[in-house]
């Protein structure tokens, strides 16, 4: 975590708790040393949060205090509350936590009229019913195109003829209730999607595989017509 977000985080676990909490508490729930928390705690200060207490017995953040608010039209706030809820549906269990986390840290930052917008559903997400059965684990493969490492799975394909594949995972797509894998694919040697609810017996090898031009997410895109301005649009 970035320290920046762990200094976002102290101030709104304070803002939301509403009470003394420890060194320790704050350690625990940020994952770093109790030393670390006493720097971050003082520096807060030296910016003018208002956190009073002291090392050893605990810290409370004065009531009245905010974070100052973000500047979102209506129409993004509902943007951003629809995108956060569509990943809540769809995704992992691991990734959804992130995007309810995400929602709760926007909603406390926002202006009083925008925190009603994004808790109203004038814009929802269907729920996850609708999506195929998926038994591999989607954090792992999200993970291993992270660290471009390499992913074993059984597949089967439309036809269900099954095959054993070794590739090169490029990204994690959600392509209309399915979530896809594009992946340079070692036995065909070139660019394959694989459906992730006909991918079966995930293994990760912990081998990392190397940058080569033309069997990259890039090259992968540029073969389906998409640009790199396309992807900013």
């Amino acid at each position: 975590m970035r320290r920046a977000d762990r200094l976002f985080d102290i101030v709104e676990y304070m803002r939301r708790h509403r009470r003394v909490v420890t060194a320790d508490e704050l350690a625990g729930k940020m994952e770093v040393s109790v030393r670390t928390i006493y720097r971050d705690i003082a520096d807060l200060q030296a910016s003018r949060v208002p956190i009073e207490g002291e090392a050893g017995i605990g810290y409370l953040l004065r009531p009245g205090y905010d974070l100052p608010p973000l500047m979102f039209t209506e129409d993004e706030a509902e943007a951003l509350a629809l995108g956060a809820r569509i990943v809540a549906s769809w995704a992992d269990e691991e990734l959804a936590d992130s995007a309810r986390a995400v929602l709760a840290k926007l909603r406390a930052v926002l202006p009083p009229p925008l925190q009603k917008q994004m808790d109203a559903f004038g814009v929802m997400a269907p729920p996850d019913h609708y999506r195929a059965e998926i038994v591999v684990d989607l954090a792992a493969i999200r993970k291993a195109v992270r660290r471009r490492a390499k992913i074993r799975f059984g597949y089967v394909n439309a036809k269900g003829e099954q095959s054993e594949r070794t590739v090169w995972p490029l990204s994690l797509a959600f392509y209309g209730h399915v979530w896809i894998v594009p992946a340079w694919c070692e036995k065909r040697e070139a660019f394959r999607v694989f459906r992730a609810d006909r991918m079966r017996d995930l293994l990760l090898p912990g081998e990392r595989y190397p940058k080569v031009p033309g069997r990259d997410l890039d090259a992968y895109l540029l073969e389906q017509g998409i640009s790199p301005q396309d992807r900013l649009e």
